[in-house]
């Protein structure tokens, strides 16, 4: 992964990278006097913005070059010699990237992004673990954009609703923290990470709720901290983020005699610019805390999507795939919680829609010999009534409604099949009360039947299972507790055993399952692919004993296509057939629970198996 540094323009960077030179504490060169915001950069140059506009100095005070414009809220991000500056255009406010060479002594005007559509107050960048770079926008009124940027592409991520009258805001990249300092209140954290629902976190508030004297005004990124400027700009607070709990390490008088609002604070290795009436100033930092980072994990990029659900919030569950004697004619079925079963094909686009309820989970098994007929099914759960419904799917991947059994469950959830060597299909249905249902389908002419065979229960929520057909065996997840499996077989069962506990690589809840074995293989190879919500992550293990993990990945953007990543995933499936293109190791499909580029109703991304094997170095 590249080194990122984190450079705090808008409050007056300090900030090194690598082998530079650090100011001596307490000296500011002069030259740096009349900056409004400045960013110290690689190798000890400075990139400042004054009324002449945006300029870049080397270490020895020279000029070098510069962009005549009236601008603020500069902030910049550095990858060894190369850095990423934006500032806002003053007059129209429009965000205009610039790529600092900092060898050649070079600004470089970028695409800049479009002009706000509300006056903007606070802006300040984010690097994520892709490497793409983000622009929060914020409003005075608490109106606020994420945008990202890749080459000359500009794109909406997401709508966000901050605090009003916010005046600064900063993000550390390795917490995947966004910082917002409000003023007359306090200073707020969110996630910067636009999947999933995101979170906020009271940092400091205002006397008498907490220690800062008229609310909040400048503030600086600390490793594993944020120093924050009080509203009176007198008064420096570093705050320590520890356990997941934000903690007042000291405060200390600075008497910096500026205006309310108009104070700077940036960060050096081992001090504090601060800009007052008299020009810019260095404290000595004294500072403990450590860096927070994410645990490294590969991102894989989505190769398509399913177009949008048509119901807003929690909709769509749980995919299955159908594969056509055409490969290219496969489908995907979804369901959807609000409205029932949607079909798809491989380019996303819907091709049916079934309003037959409020469906949770879907299962498909093909080529089952059901009499003297063979026949491709998909069975559901439905919540409507408690039941569970059989479709049927004909050669040209048309969907139809087959039959509808009562299950007498009180809370039905989860559905897995399972096609027995011997023949004929099965079906594994859960409740919310741990229950689980095996049924046999059974088929009399034109009409279906469901038979119980069995029942057993685990002690808390379950949902997500998948039948390993060719080894007999079923994978269950409890959601708080982690893997399960027991035999598929009714008439064999054996007791539970723990694959996977919830802990270092799987995150309640436990969801989504689905095993991926290449066509041909022998029953004693295979991975089981696993929805690990609770961080948006998947697992994959082998799908045997001793279950060992391979690894876990993400699902990031593709924003040549204009695809976001997924998060907060519910249903999983997974084929080895060959689908051709990037899919001709097999495609893995997966709820995506929050979607944006830009906002809008849940979906259904496409991930390439063979991008998810070479990620994590797969047979």
């Amino acid at each position: 992964m590249k080194k990122t540094v984190l450079c705090s323009a808008l409050l007056a960077a300090f900030c090194l990278a690598g082998t530079a030179q650090a100011a001596p504490a307490n000296t500011v060169p002069s030259f740096t006097q009349e900056a409004e915001e400045l960013s110290r950069l690689p190798g000890g140059g400075w990139l400042l913005l004054d009324k002449h506009g945006l300029r870049l100095f080397n270490a020895a005070g020279q000029e070098q070059d510069r962009i005549a414009v009236r601008a603020k809220q500069l902030d910049t991000r550095s990858d060894g010699n190369k850095v990423l500056a934006v500032f806002l255009e003053a007059d129209t406010q429009r965000p205009l990237p610039v790529s600092v060479d900092v060898q050649a002594g070079k600004l470089i005007k970028l695409a800049p992004f479009p002009v706000p559509t509300f006056s903007v107050e606070a802006s300040c960048l984010y690097r994520d673990a892709q490497q793409l770079a983000h622009l929060f926008l914020i409003g005075k009124d608490g109106q606020a954009e994420q945008w990202v940027m890749q080459g000359e592409q500009r794109s909406l991520v997401r709508k966000l609703a901050l605090p009003p009258h916010a005046k600064h805001c900063r993000v550390d990249d390795g917490a995947q923290r966004l910082l917002v300092s409000e003023s007359n209140m306090g200073v707020w954290a969110y996630d910067a990470e636009s999947e999933g629902m995101g979170k906020r976190e009271v940092v400091a508030l205002r006397k008498p709720y907490g220690q800062l004297d008229g609310g909040a005004s400048a503030l600086a990124v600390l490793p594993g901290g944020v120093a924050v400027l009080d509203g009176k700009a007198d008064k420096l607070h570093l705050l320590a983020h520890q356990g997941g709990k934000w903690t007042a390490q000291s405060a200390q008088a600075v008497a910096l005699n500026v205006r309310k609002g108009d104070s700077q604070l940036a960060l050096d290795k081992d001090s504090l610019l601060l800009r007052g009436k008299n020009g810019w100033q260095a404290r000595p930092l004294k500072w403990a805390g450590k860096m927070e980072t994410q645990p490294a994990v590969a991102i894989i990029a989505p190769q398509a999507q399913t177009e949008p659900m048509a119901r807003q919030g929690d909709a769509a569950d749980d995919p299955a795939i159908w594969l056509s004697s055409n490969p290219a004619d496969a489908r995907i079925l979804g369901t959807n919680k609000k409205q029932g079963l949607l079909v798809y094909d491989l380019q996303g686009k819907q091709t049916q829609l079934l309003e037959v309820g409020r469906l949770n989970n879907v299962d498909v098994r093909q080529n089952i010999q059901l009499g003297s007929s063979k026949v491709d099914l998909a069975v559901a759960t439905q919540r409507d009534d408690n039941s569970m419904m059989l479709f049927t799917i004909n050669a040209s991947g048309d969907v139809a409604e087959a039959g509808r059994f009562p299950t007498g469950l009180k809370s039905i959830y989860g559905m897995c099949l399972y096609q027995p060597a011997s023949g004929g299909v099965e079906a594994f249905i859960n409740d919310k009360d741990g229950t689980f249902q095996q049924y046999s389908i059974g088929l009399n002419g034109n009409k279906f039947s469901a038979t119980l065979m069995r029942s057993f229960k685990v002690a808390t929520q379950p949902e997500g299972c998948v039948a390993d057909d060719a080894n007999a065996r079923l994978f269950l997840g409890e959601e708080t507790r982690g893997i399960w499996t027991t035999s598929a077989d009714a008439a064999k069962p054996d007791a539970l055993t723990m694959v996977l506990p919830v802990g270092a690589h799987l995150t309640a809840d436990v969801e989504g399952m689905a095993i991926y074995r290449q066509p041909g293989a022998k029953p004693d190879t295979g991975y089981l692919i696993v929805s690990s919500q609770g961080d948006s992550s998947y697992v994959v293990l082998d799908a045997q004993a001793p279950y060992a993990v391979r690894g876990r990945f993400k699902v990031g953007f593709n924003l040549p296509a204009g695809i976001d990543g997924t998060s907060e995933t519910d249903g999983l499936d997974v084929t080895s057939a060959n689908l051709g293109g990037a899919y001709a190791q097999g495609m893995l499909v997966i709820q995506d629970g929050y979607k944006r580029l830009p906002d809008g109703p849940q979906n259904f991304k496409y991930v390439a198996w063979g991008d998810v094997a070479k990620a994590l170095k797969l047979d």
